[in-house]
């Protein structure tokens, strides 16, 4: 048995943060990219347990669930990210639902992304959709991961909207995958603790 060294006191630290609640009432205006391919554009005015609220700058509020998010950026950095966000056509036919029951989802495990950041190792979020986004990891919560694209520009991407992560070796870092393949045990920051007689040393 054993641990990532620095991982939980980076949990205790960010783990409880999210994007929505940081930017309530903020100036800031997103682009927020929503499943049926769909996008609004707006600032965040509520974050509730289950739905966003935003204001398109007209005065319109929309209500949002956030299982229906798949990813959001700065709309001020639009014109960069845009030509950065690519497509699997393959994934984009099967046509895949939000995932509601989070028991279903592809989930990816803290301690695999942990060392993925500290590395700055390159890779390739796919989400239910299709969307294929390339970049280094720049942190995570429990909800969220943000993603630095080319150029240093952050997207948010919702746990719940990844289809697969690899690296630019196809290597899978799903928890289906790593349960198994067990790569946070080639880390560095990997501490093996041996047990002996009821005692670690």
């Amino acid at each position: 048995m054993g641990f990532i060294e620095g991982l939980d006191a980076y949990l205790e630290k960010h783990y409880g943060q999210s994007i929505f609640s940081q930017n309530i009432a903020s100036d800031t205006a997103f682009v927020i990219k929503i499943h049926g391919h769909e996008t609004r554009n707006g600032r965040i005015v509520a974050d509730k347990t289950y739905d966003v609220v935003i204001d398109d700058g007209s005065g319109t509020l929309e209500t949002i669930p956030k299982v229906h998010i798949k990813y959001l950026y700065n709309a001020a950095a639009a014109a960069a990210v845009a030509p950065l966000l690519k497509m699997d056509a393959s994934v984009k036919a099967q046509g895949l639902a939000p995932i509601y029951a989070p028991r279903d989802r592809h989930f990816i495990k803290n301690k695999s992304l942990f060392p993925l950041m500290q590395e700055k190792r390159v890779l390739f979020f796919t989400l239910l959709e299709g969307e294929v986004l390339r970049g280094i990891i720049g942190g995570f919560n429990r909800y969220e991961i943000t993603l630095l694209l080319k150029g240093g520009h952050p997207i948010v991407i919702l746990r719940h909207a990844v289809y697969d992560l690899r690296d630019k070796k196809t290597h899978c870092f799903l928890k289906s995958f790593q349960e198994t393949s067990r790569d946070w045990e080639q880390s560095p920051l990997y501490k093996n603790v041996v047990e002996e007689k009821g005692e670690a040393r």
